[in-house]
Order: C-alpha cells, then structure tokens, then sequence
C-alpha cells in the first residue's frame, strides 16, 4: 500500500508540474505581445526559409540553379541573366523605372524584388504565372528580356557544357533515369533549379520580427507612431500577413491577391498622380484573363525590405517611399495623411528590412577553349531591333529626319551657314 501511495503521489506531482509549465508557457506567449507599448498590426512574424523548403531542394539542386541564375550566356547576346533584373545583391530588383533586356530593350512594367518571391501565390504584376519555376520560363524567350528564338536554343548552349551536363546527371539523374543530356537538360529541369535557388531569397529577423516576437525596444517611436497610422489609414487591408502582401500561406497556389490600381480614381489628388506616373497605360490583370472586370488590377507587393525597391509601382515611376505613401493613400485609401503621417509610416516601413542572407557569384562552368555565346549571336537569331535606316538621321528628341543621314544633316546645316554669311559679306562689302 506503501509503494502504491508513493506511485500516486509522484504522478500527483508530476501533474501539477505540467500544468504549471503549461500556464509559464502560456503566459510568457501572451506576454509576448501583451507587454508591447503598441499592438503589432500583424501578429506574425516572417516564417522564414523552412516554410517555403521542398523535400527535394538538395544543396546541389539549390547550387545549379544559383549558376543558372547568374548566367548570362543563356540570352540571345550573353549579357542578360535573370540577376540583371533581379539583382540579389541589393533589393533584388534592378532600381529602373522598367528593366532592361537586350539590344537596350525594355519592357512595360518594373521588374518586383525577388526577395520572399517564394511565398507568393503567383508571379508577376499580373500573376500570369504561378509558380516561381512558370515564371523562371517566360524572361528566357522575351524579346525585351533574354530573347532567346525558344527554350530549346537556350537549353541547348548549356547542354554544350561538360560542367553543366555532369551537374544536371548529379541532380536529375536518378529521377530521370537517362545520362543523355537531351533528357537530363529540359526547361522543366532547369527552371525547377532556379526555383529551388529562389526559394533560399528570404529576409528574416527584421526589427518588427523582432519586436512581434516580444523586443519591445526593437522599433523607435517613430516606427510605433508610423504603425498606429498604417493601421488607422486602412493600409493592412490589403498589406496584411507575415509577408505584408496579404499572400503568404499556401505559396505558389495560384491563387493570388489582387487589387485595383487606382481604386478611387474619382480622388483629386490621384487622379494627377494617375497623369503623372501613367497608372492606366497597362491592362493590368486583364491582360491575362481578357475579363474586363480585371482591368488595372494588380497582385499586392510585399512590403518587405520596400526601402530598398525603389522606384516604385508597376510603372516604376513613383520616386521615393515617401511619394510611394501618399499615392497609396490617395489612390486606395482616398486619404490625405500629413506629412507628419507620411514619415511615420516610412519610418515603419523600413522596420520591415529583414537580413539578407550572404550572396556570392557562383563560377560558372566554362567550355575549354570556346565560347558558350557563338561570335555570331547578334545575327545567329532574327534580329528583334529595328535598326535606323542609312538614309535616316536622329533628332535630339530621338526621332527621325526622313531623307538625311546625320552626317549629311550636319553638312548641309554648314553648307546654308556658309551661304548666309557669304551673302551678308557681299552687301556689306557693297
């Protein structure tokens, strides 16, 4: 009876033991907001790289696709990568207006940061892809971005390299069952690689994941006072969740979040900013779908690491955070802020910056001896710019004189000088 009593009470104690834990746990959780000086407007922080992680994104996966990122020699001329656009060396975009591809082309929106890409539902302004691998295939065969003919002329200059061929065997080869670089080197393989690199662009750890977490020094008072009006304004109504893009919990479902842009075109002050920044001269969402009930819609950007993403907007002629604020508040909130509001919630802003994993060039694996771009690459495929005619000079706003080179333009244009001055000589002389 002894023994059993002793049992009894030890599992007595151990109960009590665990509840209390279980309550210090409890506790501490909600104290981890409760003692916040100001209630976070997410309650989430980022979730970081194992969120997004595939079963099959190996380190030799993950490495192919960074070279592949990286490598310019998959463009029609050898000098665009998916990297020139969205550069992971700063905000993981390309700090243009709209980016630029071969021959100088460019295209008709800004190109969005490739930072915490994974946990988006779809890809590009206009979602027309859903899945990062969808969107690593349209840039490769774009005449204003890599301009390759088709998949199969870039695919095959990287099945040229030995280094490559033997990389994609590494990866590919047990699930591919072939050694043949035809089968190994596809554009589902290759774009699969470029995902899987993707995936690890992910920026953690901000000063508000910080603070969400329970560090209640993490933001400034400016920070908290620009929290408070990104909330009062209606900001999270769209920019809400863990990414600030209202898309984050089921990546590349397809399903994405989008808005109009403008929303209250009836509003003054956006209806100048609409003139000014040419919201309206792309079809948005609709170019997709061909609903007219899609036109000017937009996927919600993150608003994570938005400091360093500038210009903004789809046309990627909104200057500064600032400017970027008060056209949001204008154009989707039909708000007038202070300017006092404004640096506040760009104050806010910048505690979205998360740290940026370390990126190094990776070395690309080289053909000895030979070009992987052929010496005739500008005219081995059909040329996609129209060149200006011989006969044809340029103005200096860039248009045509029609009937005169530049060099015959500027010979005549000292022909008649000479005349003039030949004839005012002559009467003066009379």
């Amino acid at each position: 009876m002894g023994r059993r009593l002793q049992l009894l009470l030890l599992m007595v104690a151990v109960s009590i033991l665990l509840l209390v834990a279980t309550g210090a746990a409890a506790a501490q959780e909600d104290n981890d907001t409760d003692d916040l000086p100001v209630e976070p407007v997410v309650d989430e922080p980022h979730p970081g790289y194992e969120y997004i992680a595939q079963e099959d994104d190996t380190e030799e996966k993950i490495e192919l696709g960074e070279q592949l990122y990286f490598d310019p020699r998959i463009s029609e001329t050898g000098t665009i990568s998916c990297n020139t656009c969205h550069n992971v060396m700063e905000g993981g975009d390309d700090s243009r207006p709209v980016a630029m591809g071969v021959h100088g082309q460019t295209g008709p929106v800004a190109s969005p940061t490739v930072w915490n890409s994974g946990f988006h539902h779809t890809q590009f302004w206009d979602g027309r892809a859903d899945t990062l691998a969808e969107q690593a295939e349209g840039p490769i065969v774009a005449d204003v971005e890599m301009g390759m003919p088709d998949h199969e002329a870039a695919l095959d200059r990287i099945r040229a390299v030995d280094g490559y061929v033997d990389q994609y065997e590494e990866v590919y080869g047990d699930e591919i069952d072939s050694d043949d670089p035809e089968d190994l080197i596809t554009i589902e393989t290759t774009t699969d690689a470029i995902a899987a690199y993707e995936r690890t662009l992910v920026t953690p750890d901000s000063p508000y994941d910080q603070y969400v977490q329970g560090d209640a020094d993490a933001l400034d008072e400016q920070q908290l006072d620009g929290m408070e009006a990104f909330e009062e304004l209606g900001c999270q109504s769209c920019h809400n969740g863990p990414m600030f893009s209202g898309q984050w919990d089921e990546p590349e479902s397809g399903e994405g979040f989008y808005m109009p842009n403008p929303t209250f075109e009836e509003n003054e002050q956006c209806q100048e900013y609409v003139e000014e920044y040419d919201f309206m001269d792309h079809p948005g969402r609709m170019g997709v779908t061909d609903d007219e009930a899609d036109e000017f819609h937009y996927k919600v950007p993150t608003l994570r690491n938005v400091e360093h993403t500038a210009p903004y907007m789809h046309t990627g002629q909104v200057p500064t955070l600032e400017e970027s604020v008060r056209v949001m508040a204008a154009c989707q909130l039909d708000e007038d802020p202070s300017d006092e509001e404004v640096e506040d919630i760009t104050a806010f802003l910048t505690s979205l910056t998360g740290e940026y994993p370390e990126q190094e060039m990776p070395r690309l694996p080289n053909p000895s001896g030979e070009s992987m771009v052929p010496m005739d690459a500008d005219t081995e495929f059909e040329d996609i710019e129209e060149e200006v005619d011989d006969d044809e000079a340029i103005d200096d706003d860039g248009d045509t004189i029609p009937g005169l080179s530049l060099g015959a333009a500027i010979l005549a244009l000292a022909i008649a000088t000479a005349t003039v001055l030949i004839g005012y000589s002559r009467r003066f002389n009379q």
